[in-house]
């Protein structure tokens, strides 16, 4: 297999110029991110059994899910810088052989602590995967073919999620947790054979030292702000801790821009943010991925809690949500090659913005499925939309040298919104659940009511003990619930509208 650059040439620029070389290159990193997507939400599904077999407290479960998330989001950067000076096929091998490992090691783990230890793990080797996937695609392909890959690549990303909680709650119900960790695996060793054969070395050539205060420094900044925004609505907002780990994030995140900005070979140029592209793909992708991962804080309860369906129902439920998504990443580069990035990112943005106010509008107890489908329907297509241009703007942010950090960016901004979107829109939602539940438990035994003001899921399990009033409680949550849905979703559409604005004053100038 023949290209303009050869496999193992230590490179700047390593076009490759064979179409048969870069549909296997694409083939490889969409494996290689498949791997790592479907690991951050698989074990959503099967708490309860982790529990179980490992003898764990919610607590400890909570962490077997959330360590993995932290160590990814925490290493994001700096490990995108690495792949950048020591060359991204490497990197992309060895995490490719860490994370593998570590999969295999938390399927068979005898223990909480081993389980513990494998999803850290897991968490370092996703961090040398992730920006090296996309580094990868903006250093190979030339520039009339890179919109297309990146549109792939971004389909799988928004949709693997989807997918990989999909596949993980069918090998729960027809075989066991352990099983969850096959997926990944196998994955991994596709990875590596496709990319064994096919993915080129390509690397910075800088003469100046590796900025290492600055990649202390976001770590320390991104673990800080990432535990918050995972903790805080555990602990409580004012909780010690809490606020400690949000003035760490503020010190170290503020140390780290004031230390760039003195550096001649920084780890991130900080002064990128004014342009345009940098500054607008970033804010849509960190507002689009936090509405998303909000939606998913309320959808599940829906399904489950409100029309009664089993984990497998609920997340098969999605699919057309996550079907149009990847649908509307992939027509994205054609929009925008035609129309341009700005119109097509804002286009996507305001169709999210709809489909979140038909949420809100539409959504209610007996109008079931129905009463969310087209919502979900335009939020995926919308963000489908929305998500390629923003992710190529950040890229072409940065020279194709300092492709990895670049990578490494998008990923950082995808994993921050997450998190503060099932913060934020998660919290809007418990409070207008409380708020509205309240006024439906007079009469109510005290410790009924107390269990019902917890949640949704509690408010059904504790309906089963209130005598003559069950059915009223039981109803009463499910409206509290919608009640609580259409606060949060109201705020989504506001926010996205927000963001429709500034995308359309400040978004990328078309080329």
């Amino acid at each position: 297999m023949s290209s303009g650059t050869s496999r193992g040439a230590d490179t700047a620029d390593a076009t490759v110029h064979d179409p048969r070389q870069r549909r296997a290159i694409l083939v490889a990193v969409c494996l290689a991110l498949m791997a790592v997507i479907a690991s951050v939400s698989g074990l959503n599904v099967a708490q309860p059994q982790l529990a179980v077999a490992l003898d764990a407290s919610q607590g400890e479960v909570l962490w077997m899910i959330n360590i993995y998330a932290v160590s990814l989001a925490a290493l994001l950067l700096p490990l995108g810088a690495v792949g950048d000076r020591w060359g991204r096929r490497p990197v992309l091998l060895a995490g490719l052989a860490v994370f593998g490992l570590a999969s295999a090691a938390a399927g068979l783990a005898p223990t909480t602590e081993v389980m513990l230890a494998a999803r850290l793990l897991s968490g370092v080797g996703a961090a040398m995967i992730m920006p090296v996937t996309l580094a990868v695609i903006t250093a190979t392909f030339p520039d009339e073919e890179r919109s297309k890959a990146i549109g792939v690549w971004t389909a799988v990303a928004a949709g693997g999620g989807i997918l990989g909680m999909y596949l993980s709650a069918l090998l729960v119900d027809v075989a066991s947790w352990r099983w969850l960790f096959a997926l990944p695996v196998v994955l991994v060793v596709a990875a590596v054979v496709t990319g064994l054969r096919a993915v080129p070395n390509s690397r910075e050539h800088a003469g100046l030292p590796f900025d290492h205060i600055g990649a202390l420094s976001s770590v320390v900044g991104m673990l800080a702000l990432v535990l918050v925004l995972h903790e805080g609505p555990e602990r409580g907002w004012g909780a010690p801790v809490t606020l400690l780990g949000l003035l760490v994030a503020v010190v170290s995140t503020a140390g780290f821009v004031g230390w760039e900005r003195r550096q001649d070979a920084p780890l991130l140029d900080v002064r990128l943010f004014r342009g345009r592209g940098l500054s607008s793909g970033s804010l849509s992708l960190l507002t689009v991925f936090g509405v998303q991962a909000g939606i998913f804080v309320v959808l599940f309860p829906y399904f489950q809690a409100v029309l009664g369906w089993s984990g497998l129902r609920s997340t098969l439920a999605l699919m057309p949500m996550a079907l149009l998504m990847m649908a509307g990443s992939g027509l994205a580069p054609r929009l925008a090659a035609r129309a341009g990035a700005r119109a097509t990112m804002a286009s996507g943005i305001l169709l999210g913005a709809v489909g979140l106010g038909l949420m809100a509008s539409l959504v209610s107890v007996d109008g079931g499925y129905p009463s969310v489908l087209p919502g979900m329907l335009a939020m995926g297509l919308g963000m489908g939309l929305s998500m390629t241009p923003a992710t190529e703007a950040i890229t072409s942010s940065l020279p194709r040298e300092r492709q990895g950090v670049a990578s490494a960016l998008n990923d950082v901004t995808r994993e921050l919104g997450t998190a503060l979107g099932v913060a934020l829109l998660g919290a809007l939602l418990t409070a207008g659940y409380r708020t509205n539940i309240d006024a439906h438990l007079d009469g109510v035994p005290p410790e009924v009511a107390d269990d019902a003001r917890e949640g949704i899921a509690n408010a059904v399990a504790a309906a089963s003990g209130a005598g003559s009033l069950d059915e009223v409680l039981l109803r009463a949550a499910q409206e509290s619930f919608v009640d609580g849905w259409q606060q949060a979703m109201w705020a989504g559409t506001v926010v996205m509208a927000i963001l429709f604005v500034y995308v359309v004053v400040r978004g990328p100038q078309r080329e």
